[in-house]
């Protein structure tokens, strides 16, 4: 049953990117915090979303502005590194806090705080208009790159901030999707490379936490395989705010140690 809930969480997730205009890593990670360590959700979403974006990479790689990646994509590459590092330091970080509430016990701890604060940032940048149609001079390109890469290695969010840095070089819209997705990529495979030998590392010699994940993450990438498939991506401004309002509440739940 926990399988089949896990599973239909995720796939769920990836279905609501389709309407509400918030990134698959953005609305996906949240949900695997319900039911994973903070840390393994991040991980988890990572391999969904690295295999979400190597499929489009296959599709438009011929497409990409090579000397724009080049710009972005290395000093993100290296960013996603320290991000990742600085995500398992936190993870080997004592408990804050630890509290009783309702009979249950509860705590507080270094790497749920930070996770947690930072999607509710993030929930609420991609919310607002604003921060969507923000456009940064091409010259801070590799300043952007290092932001988008170190926040894509701490906890995941790194859409917004690429794009706003991407979308004023007058790039046509081919281009401007495939140098995201290489970009996407690059920051993908430098993270897990460091999960994969940090806590994940932990992770591999308990098969009974690792196959939740597993599950969880082929749902996911096989929702939003279909619905990108099946539709076009719309954003509808209820289903928008409704998802922000979760996602706000999870990144709460997060830092008060509730979840």
């Amino acid at each position: 049953m926990d399988l089949i809930i896990i599973g239909l969480a995720a796939g769920v997730a990836s279905a609501l990117t389709l309407f509400s205009g918030f990134g698959l890593g953005t609305v996906l990670m949240p949900v695997f915090a319900l039911f994973f360590p903070a840390p393994l959700a991040v991980a988890a979403t990572a391999v969904v979303h690295f295999a979400n974006n190597l499929f489009k990479f296959g599709l438009m790689f011929g497409q990409a502005d090579w000397r724009v990646v080049a710009r972005f994509g290395v000093p993100a590459a290296l960013a996603a590194f320290i991000g990742a590092s600085l995500l398992t330091w936190f993870d080997r970080l004592p408990p804050w806090v630890e509290y009783q509430l309702a009979g249950a016990a509860h705590e507080i701890t270094a790497v749920k705080a930070v996770i947690g604060l930072l999607i509710m940032i993030f929930a609420g940048l991609e919310l607002s208009p604003r921060v969507q149609a923000l456009a940064i001079p091409a010259r801070y390109l590799p300043l952007g790159g290092a932001l988008s890469g170190f926040f894509g290695g701490l906890s995941g969010n790194q859409g917004a901030l690429r794009s706003a840095f991407l979308i004023r070089l007058g790039l046509s819209k081919d281009a401007f999707v495939a140098t995201g997705v290489v970009s996407a990529v690059i920051v993908d495979a430098s993270r897990l490379l460091v999960y994969g030998t940090g806590f994940l590392a932990d992770y591999f010699t308990q098969s009974r936490e690792l196959l939740p994940v597993a599950v969880g993450a082929s749902c996911a990438f096989a929702g939003a395989v279909l619905g990108k498939r099946l539709l076009q991506k719309v954003t509808l401004r209820t289903v928008q705010r409704i998802v922000a309002g979760m996602l706000l509440l999870v990144g709460a739940g997060l830092v008060t140690g509730l979840i």
